[in-house]
């Protein structure tokens, strides 16, 4: 039997054992089980969340697996969401993970759980846009999160209209595996201080970015809310 204070106990030393133990209590959605959802997945997973369900119809590819920490190279042509699934509750006893082999689409037409907070881990706009709606028709709260070259993008989604992103065709360019994994664990961050009720800043876009100077730069954007009608 393994001893869940034991297990968890630097964290209980940071914010307490009844903040600990709340999070056995909490279930969040993962959209994506690619780059930011292996590290989004192993930071919530391994910090004590109950319960995960992770949405992701891709499978591993060889040039995924450099940056997507979750996967190794036997596990290409398997389906993201389960071999993520599975290691997460490889690494924490505590944990239950669920996986969907399906689009977000499928997804949010046939289920009705309820979520304390729902993560994207997406690489496109249109998918984001299903993901606001959606949460907000289940009054949710979800985090956005997206990474490109040596730059990245986050936001806690309570009010504000993700609207104000164009919705187009964008081709991807480089990235980098830590840029990746710092996005990821920025989203994991606030995805566990509002789980245990800690303050965050909500509905403010942060971009974060290296100039061409090498700076490492953080600027902060109020985003509008969402008009009712």
């Amino acid at each position: 039997m393994i001893d869940y204070d034991l297990y968890f106990k630097r964290q209980i030393e940071l914010w307490g054992v009844e903040r600990q133990r709340s999070l056995l209590e909490k279930r969040v959605l993962i959209v994506g089980a690619g780059g930011l959802g292996s590290s989004i997945g192993f930071g919530i997973g391994a910090s004590g969340v109950g319960k995960i369900d992770i949405i992701d119809f891709d499978r591993v590819s060889l040039h995924n697996i450099h940056r997507q920490i979750a996967f190794e190279l036997e596990d290409e042509g398997k389906s993201k969401a389960f071999v993520l699934a599975k290691k997460i509750e490889a690494k924490n006893p505590f944990v239950k993970v669920k996986a969907f082999d399906m689009s977000f689409e499928e997804f949010g037409e046939n289920n009705h759980k309820k979520y304390n907070l729902i993560i994207d881990a997406t690489d496109n706009l249109q998918t984001r846009a299903l993901i606001d709606r959606w949460a907000k028709e289940q009054e949710t709260p979800w985090i956005y999160g997206a990474v490109e070259e040596f730059n990245g993008q986050v936001c806690f989604f309570e009010e504000a209209d993700f609207d104000t992103f164009a919705e187009k065709e964008h081709q991807p360019k480089g990235i980098t595996a830590p840029m990746v994994m710092q996005i990821a664990s920025f989203q994991a961050n606030l995805a566990l201080r509002y789980l245990v009720n800690l303050p965050i800043k909500k509905d403010s876009l942060f971009f974060i970015y290296y100039n061409n100077d090498g700076e490492f730069i953080t600027q902060e954007f109020k985003m509008p809310k969402k008009e009712k009608i």
